[in-house]
């Protein structure tokens, strides 16, 4: 139900007047309520949500158990501080997480905030467990907005550009080998992320200086590229050789998104660390690193941790975040949703300004292409998202001209079906 007396107007009148200009929108629309796969602004219009709050709410929006789970908590206490009074919805959460990681174990869990923290506190991990100082991460990944989290992005706008000097020791792996979606053998692929890494320790660091490599198995704002196979189990295996703590960070790809409760499990790849965020909380600001007991016991007494990490409201939200993934098969929901995505995406692939698709379960993107240059065409998704928005759904883009799709894994083929036509006549339309 609208609130009736706001318009989206007025109020980004006062958005204008009072939040600065860096924080982006997809869209100039107030949230008036949301629940399951669906959106409603102040004036009652209703959006299919392709967004999910940025990859937030894979169990969907305001979802009954997730809402109890919180008021219950909010009944006994908001706050207390891990560090001051122990409480058993974290300790629970850390146990069900020990479990599920795909690790051998024995795992230990830590919970922080956000992703970007999540990272930060992997890097803060293998480099009190190694001894060493050098972190590797990627082209086109993201890993945050803080210092350390910006310097192992690998994009220029708008994350870093301007807020120089960064984090020292940070070194990049070209994204192409490992990421391109262009046809390849696993030979070529071999030879060419070895041509990559003998570049790496060659020129740049020698691998026993190195702490971590930190890689998201589906790069998120970098394009939704899916990590070949055998890159994957190449830094693996470079990993293990070297002495160096391979971490997964699945703040995006993780929870049922990818078609399993963790990216990497689609791999086959067990990594030291796995880097958790987005929705594991539900909705809720949380964030944890889960990795094996040795090397998360590395840091001493006080040196992970922070006042509200791990708060009591969240780790009773991610709980029943848990259970919902289990009782409704959300990750194996995921794979029916990519399918039938990925199939009207490659239908789509009849218009000369649409590119290659792509996907892993649900993670599915779609490129929108000049149709002479065969560049990225920034401006043409731009107005897709616009035409889209207009007829009811909510979608967003990634690096520019990469639409993709981050909705709650509730929704239903009804649903679905509305959105992936809206998508398509915004897409027909926009040449």
């Amino acid at each position: 139900m609208a609130t009736g007396t706001l318009t989206n107007a007025e109020l980004m009148k006062r958005r204008e007047a009072a939040v600065p200009r860096g924080p982006f929108n997809v869209g100039p629309i107030f949230a008036d309520r949301a629940e399951g796969a669906l959106l409603w602004d102040v004036e009652g219009h209703e959006y299919i949500d392709f967004c999910g709050g940025i990859g937030v709410v894979n169990s969907g929006h305001n979802h009954p158990a997730v809402v109890d789970a919180v008021k219950r908590q909010a009944d006994r206490f908001i706050h207390t501080c891990w560090h001051v009074a122990m409480y058993d919805e974290y300790l629970r959460l850390a146990e069900r997480l020990n479990e599920l990681v795909p690790m051998p174990g024995p795992n230990k869990t830590a919970f922080f905030n956000s992703g970007a923290e999540a990272g930060e506190n992997c890097v803060k991990i293998a480099r009190a467990y190694t001894g060493r100082a050098g972190v590797v991460s990627f082209e086109r990944g993201f890993h945050g907005r803080t210092l350390l989290g910006m310097t192992m992005t690998g994009k220029v706008k708008p994350y870093t550009a301007g807020f120089g000097p960064f984090a020292p020791e940070v070194y990049r792996l070209p994204y192409q080998p490992f990421f391109s979606d262009r046809p390849r053998t696993d030979d070529e692929v071999r030879a060419e992320c070895r041509g990559a890494l003998d570049r790496l320790f060659h020129y740049h660091i020698e691998p026993e200086s190195i702490a971590c490599i930190i890689v998201e198995p589906v790069l998120g704002e970098g394009g939704f590229y899916p990590i070949h196979p055998v890159a994957f189990a190449m830094l693996r295996e470079e990993c293990t050789k070297h002495g160096i703590v391979l971490v997964s960070d699945e703040v995006q790809a993780g929870f049922g998104r990818c078609g399993a409760m963790f990216a990497c499990e689609r791999y086959d790849i067990v990594p030291d660390l796995i880097a958790m965020a987005k929705s594991l909380g539900g909705g809720m600001p949380l964030s944890a690193v889960t990795g094996t007991a040795e090397i998360m016991d590395a840091p001493g007494i006080g040196g992970i941790g922070g006042t509200y990490g791990g708060n009591p409201l969240a780790c009773a939200a991610a709980n029943a975040v848990l259970d919902v993934m289990e009782k409704e098969a959300l990750p194996e929901r995921a794979n029916a949703i990519g399918k039938k995505v990925l199939s009207k995406f490659r239908d789509l692939q009849a218009h000369d300004w649409v590119g290659n698709v792509r996907g892993l379960g649900a993670m599915c993107a779609i490129e929108i292409i000049d149709p002479e240059t065969k560049a990225p065409d920034t401006a043409r998704a731009g107005r897709i998202t616009v035409a889209a928005r207009e007829k009811g759904l909510l979608v967003m883009t990634a690096s520019g001209n990469v639409i993709r799709t981050l909705m709650p894994l509730v929704i239903t083929d009804d649903q679905l079906d509305r959105a992936l036509d809206i998508l398509a006549d915004a897409i027909a339309s926009a040449g």
